[in-house]
């Protein structure tokens, strides 16, 4: 029987954290668990940085942003003896397992924990990207559109009253999800997603066509990771995080000069970046993060490790860590199309 778990946020924070690591100690209760949690990510484990979770200590944080545990982007796989260290914390805390709420690189590092090294694992997707497998929807990933689609919406007002062409960069890393959904509830006149490399010059020439059939302004959404068609304009050059991934960020700052000195018209880009990660988390956030949460308990006292529970439909499902992330989960091509429908 399990009787103590140990419980951590690691890589970007985003908002419905703090609802899992609630739903967690409540629902250890039932179980007769202890809960630890581990201070900034896989950094706390290899560290040993743990505090006790009750009750009293997860008060009111259901509506508070970010990981009241903090967070890092520590890749414990590449650190030295990282292993060996996960291992010991473990033992020295008498702890049977490890809840992990994590992204696409913090769960792969425990599929390879929990696959090749036997630590018992279950994850909780979090993610503003919306890209892992093995379920609908991420922790996040909601608030992060709402806070997107509000950026639409202003950037509307201020566009036709100066009759510009306004870009919007939202984030995503390699998928189009918060672009899509974002664009498509704004109504934005174009979407740029890593899905579908994008031409520039059919983009302006777009927008030269929608001015002149009588639109005053554009609004152009571009996720983070656009990529341009080969051999129509260069991608800035991106530093690379723990997990060897790139940085992403300022495409849009390459996009709206070229509009601009294409088209003719006066162009502003906005890039919203870290906005969409913070504030308080939306009821679709909080009410996934607590289910999700509760889940993750059930099957830790249980003994059922190495999965990952996420949602399908109205149910919450599990999945093995390695289909979670095995290849990441892009738009499809249907929904893209739906939004194309209201170009022009």
């Amino acid at each position: 029987m399990t009787r103590r778990i140990g419980i951590l946020t690691g890589g970007g924070d985003c908002p419905g954290l703090n609802a899992v690591i609630r739903a967690v100690v409540r629902r250890a209760e039932h179980f007769d668990v202890s809960v630890f949690g581990f201070r900034n990510g896989w950094r706390g484990v290899l560290d040993s940085t743990v505090e006790r979770l009750d009750r009293r200590s997860t008060q009111g944080i259901l509506l508070r942003g970010g990981t009241v545990l903090g967070t890092s982007r520590t890749n414990p796989i590449s650190e030295p003896d990282g292993v060996a260290r996960i291992t010991e914390t473990l033992e020295v805390h008498e702890l049977d397992g490890l809840i992990v709420i994590g992204g696409e690189g913090t769960l792969s590092a425990s599929r390879v924990l929990s696959e090749e090294h036997g630590v018992p694992i279950i994850g909780v997707p979090k993610t503003i990207d919306n890209d892992l497998g093995g379920t609908d929807f991420t922790i996040g990933f909601s608030t992060a559109v709402d806070v997107a689609t509000d950026a639409v919406d202003r950037l509307h007002s201020t566009a036709e009253s100066h009759n510009r062409i306004m870009v919007l960069e939202l984030m995503g890393r390699h998928v189009g999800w918060i672009a899509t959904y974002a664009g498509l509830a704004g109504g934005a006149d174009a979407i740029l997603v890593p899905e579908r490399s994008f031409d520039i010059n059919k983009v302006c020439r777009h927008l030269k066509r929608r001015h002149g059939m009588g639109r005053s302004f554009s609004i152009v959404v571009v996720a983070e990771g656009a990529v341009p068609a080969e051999g129509t304009m260069a991608l800035p050059d991106y530093e690379t995080d723990d997990f060897g991934r790139p940085v992403l960020g300022g495409i849009a700052n390459i996009i709206g000069p070229e509009i601009e000195r294409q088209t003719g018209f006066e162009t502003r880009v906005t890039v919203l970046g870290h906005v969409q990660r913070g504030g308080r988390p939306n009821a679709a956030d909080r009410v996934l993060g607590s289910s999700l949460g509760k889940a993750a308990m059930d099957h830790a006292a249980e003994g059922n490790w190495g999965i990952m529970v996420g949602q399908d439909g109205a149910h919450v499902t599990t999945a093995s860590l390695g289909e979670a992330t095995r290849e990441l989960k892009t738009v499809p091509s249907e929904m893209f199309e739906t939004a194309r429908v209201f170009f022009g």
